[in-house]
């Protein structure tokens, strides 16, 4: 396939996303309808270029050559006529998924594939949006794209074997594993990581133990890289009420209601890395957030 694709939502994931595939050759049609996010995003890809570069996994040259190969706009119009993948990244909401998956369906070719990088809401659902399902699939990014080797793949309904080929040899070509998952509610990443997040928060709204135990337990006793609540800042504590919210409804099974604390502190605001607050202060380095104690049982 031509090595040009078209990327919606210039969020972390869609920033991320772009930066991958320019890495490795890939003409990339950055897009998102808030013009006040492409540059910031554009600037993110930069640095995190930056920091490649600092490891020694890239040059100056291939950094010029990266940002060369993306190309940002505030439209899905026909600029994106002629690529042969759409990768859509925006918000975890399927009603803003419609509206980017009817478009994207007007302006691509029949035989383009779209991809969603949905992390919990069903492909088969996504897929009725468009006018050929079977060239539908969920292409799961992990966060930091460029850092993380996974890419959950997922097949809705009628998505076509031809369809699931090309988009593991995409995946291979960025130099990522691809591993395969059914279309079920929260596929296998978040069915279990979410679980696992949102007991975590209850451990702490329940007074058990404070954050810094209750990450470090899980980092020293269980070696995980980052603890639950950290990872969770790190995600977007709205991202993993919104797949919680998913999880809850889909399943009807109390076990995947997301606490209390969670739903208080992404009402306040306190989201996380995004914020600049969440479990952690990230404004003045790494430290517990007070502000949701009041929350926590005493």
């Amino acid at each position: 396939m031509k090595k040009e694709i078209a990327v919606i939502g210039a969020g972390t994931m869609g920033n991320g996303i772009a930066h991958t595939f320019a890495q490795f050759g890939f003409k990339v049609f950055l897009i998102d309808a808030n013009e006040n996010q492409l540059q910031p995003a554009f600037e993110t890809i930069a640095k995190n270029i930056d920091r490649q570069i600092k490891k020694g996994e890239l040059t100056e040259v291939q950094k010029a050559e990266m940002l060369q190969n993306i190309s940002l706009q505030t439209s899905i119009n026909d600029n994106i006529s002629n690529v042969e993948l759409a990768i859509e990244a925006v918000s975890e909401n399927l009603l803003v998924k419609e509206k980017v998956l009817k478009l994207l369906n007007t302006f691509l070719s029949e035989n383009a594939i779209i991809a969603s990088n949905t992390s919990s809401i069903s492909i088969t659902k996504l897929a009725s949006y468009v006018s050929n399902p079977e060239r539908f699939i969920g292409m799961h990014f992990m966060n930091p794209v460029p850092v993380m080797p996974l890419v959950e793949i997922i097949s809705g309904y009628h998505t076509a074997n031809s369809t699931l080929d090309t988009i593991k040899n995409i995946t291979l070509q960025l130099n990522k594993t691809p591993l395969f998952s059914e279309d079920y509610p929260g596929f296998v990443a978040n069915r279990i990581l979410m679980p696992m997040i949102n007991e975590a928060i209850l451990t702490l709204q329940e007074g058990v133990a404070n954050v810094e135990s209750i990450d470090g337990i899980m980092k020293l006793g269980m070696n995980h890289p980052m603890g639950p609540l950290q990872l969770a800042d790190f995600i977007g504590l709205d991202v993993c009420l919104a797949i919680l919210n998913v999880l809850y409804q889909d399943f009807k099974n109390p076990k995947y209601a997301p606490s209390v604390l969670l739903v208080n502190m992404v009402a306040a605001g306190e989201l996380g890395v995004k914020s600049g607050k969440g479990f952690y202060d990230y404004k003045s380095g790494i430290k517990n957030a007070t502000v949701s104690a009041k929350f926590i049982k005493k």
